[in-house]
């Protein structure tokens, strides 16, 4: 398979992607982490990330999934709202949603 090939298949790979944005009390990021972490872990989480702005008072979280239904199942799970309860202390304000996407292929110079 050639390089472009390779690239192409890449870019036509779906993704399913839910986006959290949580606004948060001023110095609470680092209890925040604590409780932000998902125990058991994810039965159809593929990779998350985290990123935070520079004062610590928004934090964006990234999660891909096997699929939306995953995604679905583990948000109605016990240990999800589990989890938003141990968070909620620290929240201020919180926006989320769920996308369907493809890596966009970058051309190589």
């Amino acid at each position: 398979m050639s390089r472009a090939e390779v690239a192409e298949e890449a870019a036509l790979e779906e993704h399913f992607v839910w986006v959290t944005t949580r606004r948060l009390r001023p110095g609470t990021l680092e209890e925040f982490e604590r409780a932000w972490r998902p125990v058991p872990y994810p039965k159809g989480l593929r990779r998350a990330f985290a990123y935070w702005s520079e004062d610590g008072q928004e934090i964006t979280g990234v999660s891909f999934w096997v699929s939306k239904e995953a995604c679905d199942s583990w948000r109605a799970s016990e240990p999800e709202a589990q989890r938003r309860a141990a968070m909620a202390p620290y929240v201020v304000e919180e926006r989320e949603g769920f996308y369907r996407g493809r890596e966009l292929a970058i051309p190589q110079r």
